[in-house]
Formats: C-alpha cells, structure tokens, sequence
C-alpha cells in the first residue's frame, strides 16, 4: 500500500513536505515538524469540501494523526501549513519512521541528516 498525507479524510495532499525531526538524546520522545508550502488543500478550483480537522498519516499500519496543525497567511492568502507530531515513546517513533519509509518510497523522498 502507498502511503499517503491527509488534511481532510479522503482527500490525499500531493504537495510534499518538508519535514525536520528531532529526537530527545535517550530516545525516549520525538517531534516531527511538517511544512508544507501551497498545499494543494488550499486550491480553490478543486473545489474541496470539509475542513481540517488534522494531519492523517496513512499506510498499511494504520493512521498516525496529530491535532496540532496550523496555517501562515501572506497578504491574507494561505501560503504554508505547519503540522507537529509528537512521539512520546520509542514504539511511537519507530512507527513514525516505518510510515516515513513507506512515504518517502511512495514519494521519491529521501533523509538527510544535519
């Protein structure tokens, strides 16, 4: 299965990403920062219906979801949305970064460190 990014459930967002992890030194937690500039959500002439409610990552594990998900407005047009996921435990972010894998595979993404 590809694994794909929602904003409103069933509508896949096909602009990529830009994504900065960090990772707290044991391990133990995580924060994923999404960026996503000219979201295709924001196109009115696809006419999408339904608001976002969160950012929904999807493969064939399930759905990761996260709540906090907000938009910058340039000249009063949204130009970016930023979505911030937590990981609160390894298992958390060894799941994110098996959903990462699928996405960046689906997506011709790849990791690079700082």
């Amino acid at each position: 299965m590809i694994a794909h990014i929602q904003f409103i459930k069933g509508i896949n967002e096909k602009t990529l990403p830009e994504i900065r992890l960090t990772r707290s030194r044991d391990g133990s937690t995580g924060t994923a920062t999404f960026y996503f500039k000219n979201a295709n959500i924001f196109d009115k002439n696809l006419g999408l219906n339904g608001e976002i409610t969160g950012m929904y990552m999807i493969d064939d594990e399930g759905v990761l979801e996260t709540r906090d998900v907000n938009a910058r407005f340039i000249n009063g047009k949204p130009e970016v949305i930023e979505a911030i996921y937590i990981m609160k435990s390894s298992e958390s972010w060894n799941r994110f970064m098996g959903f990462m894998e699928r996405y960046g595979e689906s997506n011709g993404l790849v990791f690079t460190k700082a």
